[in-house]
């Protein structure tokens, strides 16, 4: 994986989503560039991790595919999800060699996110600035849902249990 700068990262996929990717229909009718299936351990779809034109990456999660309440999110430095455990995703996406956590004084590392809410009738949404995505990477990344909440400061994963669907942000190719 190459150590890059977010910024220069979130250039360079800026620029391969727009010159790549042919839009088509996001959320309230904004134009979305890609968007890839959020698989559960078994491999059913189960939502979708969708990259804006606006420079946002956002999430979507469809109602009653996961156990209501609060989810851990972090990229992580593969872009390769085979379940059921999603460990082929491997590490966190950490180019600064920081620790864990917004609220560990020694992080955070570009691989955390914030958490995400998701009720049991109408699922949940989280946007995430895309600045500091890996896509310059040939292999992408992988969006990974954990089972539990995030404390963000425990390191290396905010303490927040088993990996429970994943998905692949890969590179416009």
């Amino acid at each position: 994986m190459k150590n890059v700068t977010g910024a220069r990262i979130g250039a360079v996929m800026t620029l391969a989503l727009l010159g790549a990717c042919a839009p088509m229909a996001g959320p309230a009718g904004a134009a979305v560039n890609r968007a890839a299936p959020l698989l559960a351990g078994d491999g059913k779809a189960i939502g979708e991790v969708a990259l804006a034109i606006d420079g946002s990456m956002r999430v979507r999660v469809m109602a009653g595919a996961f156990p209501p309440g609060v989810h851990g999110m972090h990229l992580h430095e593969t872009g390769l999800c085979t379940g059921p455990g999603f460990t082929s995703a491997g590490a966190h996406w950490n180019t600064t060699g920081k620790q864990h956590g917004k609220d560990n004084p020694l992080g955070a590392h570009l691989g955390d996110l914030p958490n995400i809410t998701l009720d049991p009738v109408t699922g949940g949404t989280a946007s995430i600035p895309a600045l500091g995505t890996p896509l310059a990477d040939g292999d992408g990344t992988a969006l990974v849902i954990h089972a539990k909440a995030d404390d963000y400061k425990t390191d290396p994963s905010g303490n927040s249990g088993d990996r429970i669907a994943c998905a692949v942000i890969a590179p416009a190719r």
